[in-house]
């Protein structure tokens, strides 16, 4: 007989794995079109345009002015992340987005990695978590 909490065990044990095409897609996606839905986001859930920056600041090390540059010129998500200067912490930021287990994904797929791991962050952010936690720095 089938039990509802079967299905979700199972289908909580199916890995997604990301492929050349769908890295492609992603690599190819404008960010300029993404961060107004970032921003969406956010907002609905008190959250503000100033913490959305801060934090990709944080992980891309753009500030205002090369955020809304990037914008302007209409970069792709390739682009964003060849010209950023992701932390050195990022590699703290763990979990799971979209079905996909950042920790999980290959190094040949780097800028999706890159990607699944601001929007952890933003995630993080639009669930109030503390803008101390998201910002991730080595323990001690």
């Amino acid at each position: 007989m089938y039990k509802p909490s079967s299905f979700i065990y199972i289908q909580n044990q199916i890995k997604m794995k990301v492929t050349a095409k769908k890295n492609e897609q992603v690599a190819n996606m404008i960010f300029a079109s993404i961060y107004p839905l970032y921003l969406n986001r956010l907002e609905k859930n008190g959250r503000t345009r100033e913490e959305l920056n801060q934090v990709i600041k944080w992980f891309t090390g753009f500030d205002q002015d090369a955020l809304q540059a990037l914008i302007d010129e209409k970069a792709t998500f390739k682009t964003f992340f060849q010209k950023a200067k992701i932390n050195p912490n990022a590699h703290l930021i763990k979990g799971v987005v979209c079905g996909y287990r950042i920790e999980e994904i290959e190094d040949e797929f780097e800028l999706y990695r890159q990607c699944r791991r601001l929007e952890k962050l933003i995630d993080e952010l639009a669930r109030g978590r503390k803008m101390e936690k998201i910002l991730r720095e080595e323990k001690k």
